[in-house]
């Protein structure tokens, strides 16, 4: 050791050393700098190129794009690396690109500038809504999902509501294809007091469709064809839009055919020409057609057709009057139901075709003018009627179908078109019958006898008791007028009383022959003789009386009435006996 350091070592005083000690140089290895000095350092900074403060907003240039960030240059001494999730809204983000930032951190632990897009946006976004929202500016939005009744939309980092009405002039069926993609906007409402915005892409299109839709609107006249496309189908008809304006095609205007839906002629999205058949005074309701384009099928009907051809075709409606029945695409024909049967009785046409049957008929009248045809079944097969004298002749004795019935008689069909009528009084020799229903059913099978013939008029006169033995014929031999029989008195009122006879006959005794010898009236139930003092065989009525067995004047009555019932058979049989000499006259000549 020199004599010089060793004078220096000396001087040193350990206390003096330890207090003057610089620790921060010992454990950094660098000379502490004062904080006067540093703030003065500082300000001294501010202003100049590259110096940027921490939750500043400002803006930078995107200088590099990689496969999952952005690299932003802010002019500082470091560039700052985004994610491209903060741009999804703008899928075309390119280098050059001025985007706005905010400083997060000026270094981190890596000394690496750490900047935010999504940050710097939402602090600038209300600003920037409320002025869109004033200017009526149109704003790029991300679609970020789906939600009840519409779209959530990024809109300057602000979540807006799109409603489903709001996304296109058009009814939106598939919302899914508008997810993750970025579209123009307009801000419609802004909720201050919730922080909702609501934006709109269908008032764009409106905007255009506007003046495009004035456009065609001053252009339109009748019979003009224009090229539209269908926007939407109904049971009724069919909306077309012509390019910013609707039209209605009628189901009836669809087709030539009958149709039962126009989902048969045309589809959602179709492009087709149709012809302008009719609008209002304003043009807002605007009548459409595409059957109107192509010539009517009644134009293309076989001339060579003519009433008396026969003809096959379809049923494609089916009416209780009849059936109408496509014979062409567009060409239908009616089948009234009288012409389906030669039956007279009324049925529905339901009872002989059904929609969708091939049928076969006959032309019974055409007219191409008024493109009208009616047709017939019945005339494809022969007229029951031409020979029925010959199968049903008067007096013949036949089994049928009761179809019908009603207060006056039964109506039987003896074959098909063949039916008769059974007048209630033809029914029964003994019973009376108050109405047909009370003796037969509808589908019962009826013995009748032909009474009448009517073959002009088409009309059979049936009988059912004619086919059974006339019990009035016996009666008529044993119930004669001033015979005596033993009766039962079975009713009684004010007019007189109801007498049954063993056989079953019953006879009406008026009161004033009720009077019994010893005095006073015959009673309900009692049993006497009775004698008969009227009998009428085609009335089927029987008088007797018990006061005519002892009384002699009313006994004279009696024998004056018999002697008159005989004059009148003599008369009968001499009438009988002079036709028929009359009869043999006129063969002799």
């Amino acid at each position: 050791m020199s004599e010089e350091t060793k004078n220096t070592a000396e001087a040193v005083n350990p206390a003096e050393f330890l207090a003057n000690f610089d620790w921060h140089k010992y454990e950094e290895g660098i000379e502490a700098v004062d904080e006067a000095k540093l703030k003065e350092f500082e300000t001294a900074l501010e202003g100049t190129v590259g110096f940027v403060n921490e939750r500043d907003v400002i803006e930078g240039v995107v200088v590099r794009v990689t496969d999952r960030d952005a690299i932003i240059d802010i002019n500082s001494k470091s560039e700052g690396v985004i994610s491209l999730n903060e741009f999804r809204y703008n899928p075309n983000l390119a280098v050059g690109d001025k985007v706005e930032v905010l400083v997060d951190k000026r270094e981190d632990s890596s000394g690496q500038l750490v900047l935010s897009h999504k940050k710097a946006r939402v602090i600038k976004a209300w600003d920037r809504v409320n002025n869109a929202h004033e200017t009526g500016e149109i704003v790029n939005g991300f679609v970020k999902c789906r939600t009840r009744g519409g779209m959530i939309v990024d809109v300057f980092g602000i979540e807006a509501f799109l409603p489903g009405s709001q996304i296109d002039v058009k009814p939106i069926r598939d919302y899914d294809q508008y997810v993750e993609k970025t579209m123009e906007f307009k801000v419609v409402k802004i909720n201050h007091e919730f922080k909702n915005v609501v934006v709109s892409h269908k008032a764009l299109i409106e905007a255009d469709l506007e003046d495009q839709k004035r456009e065609i609107i001053g252009q339109l006249e009748k019979g003009q064809v224009l090229e539209g496309v269908v926007k939407n189908v109904t049971s009724y008809g069919v909306f077309v839009d012509l390019g910013g304006v609707d039209g209605l095609i009628h189901i009836t205007d669809l087709s030539w055919s009958r149709i039962n839906h126009p989902n048969e002629v045309v589809e959602l999205d179709q492009k087709l020409n149709v012809v302008i058949l009719d609008f209002d005074d304003n043009k807002s309701r605007i009548q459409l057609g595409l059957k109107q384009l192509s010539a009517h099928p009644w134009e293309a009907l076989n001339p060579e057709l003519k009433v008396g051809d026969n003809v096959k075709g379809k049923v494609v409606v089916l009416a209780d009057y009849g059936a109408f029945v496509e014979v062409e695409d567009g060409v239908e024909g009616l089948i009234h139901v009288s012409e389906m049967s030669w039956s007279t009785h009324l049925r529905s046409a339901q009872d002989f075709v059904q929609v969708g049957d091939e049928v076969e008929a006959q032309i019974l009248t055409l007219d191409r003018e008024e493109r009208k045809m009616s047709l017939g079944i019945k005339q494809l097969h022969p007229d029951p009627w031409t020979d029925i004298t010959t199968k049903y002749p008067v007096g013949s004795k036949h089994s049928g179908t009761v179809r019908n019935y009603t207060n006056f008689g039964v109506f039987v069909e003896l074959e098909e078109g063949i039916d008769g009528l059974v007048y209630i009084s033809d029914l029964s020799w003994t019973k009376k019958i108050k109405h047909p229903s009370d003796f037969v059913t509808v589908g019962d099978k009826l013995e009748v006898q032909v009474l009448e013939l009517d073959v002009e008029n088409r009309k059979l006169n049936l009988g059912h008791k004619q086919t059974l033995e006339n019990p009035w014929d016996a009666h008529e031999s044993k119930y004669t007028i001033g015979s005596i029989h033993d009766g039962t008195i079975k009713e009684k009122n004010d007019k007189g009383a109801t007498v049954a006879f063993a056989d079953g006959v019953e006879a009406f005794a008026p009161t004033r022959f009720l009077e019994k010898e010893e005095g006073g009236k015959l009673a309900k139930g009692d049993a006497v003789k009775f004698q008969v003092t009227e009998f009428s065989k085609e009335y089927r009525r029987i008088v007797v009386s018990h006061t005519s067995i002892f009384r002699e004047e009313e006994q004279k009555n009696v024998k004056a009435a018999a002697k008159k019932a005989q004059e009148v058979e003599k008369t009968t049989l001499g009438d009988i006996g002079g036709l028929a000499e009359l009869k043999k006259k006129m063969e002799g000549k």
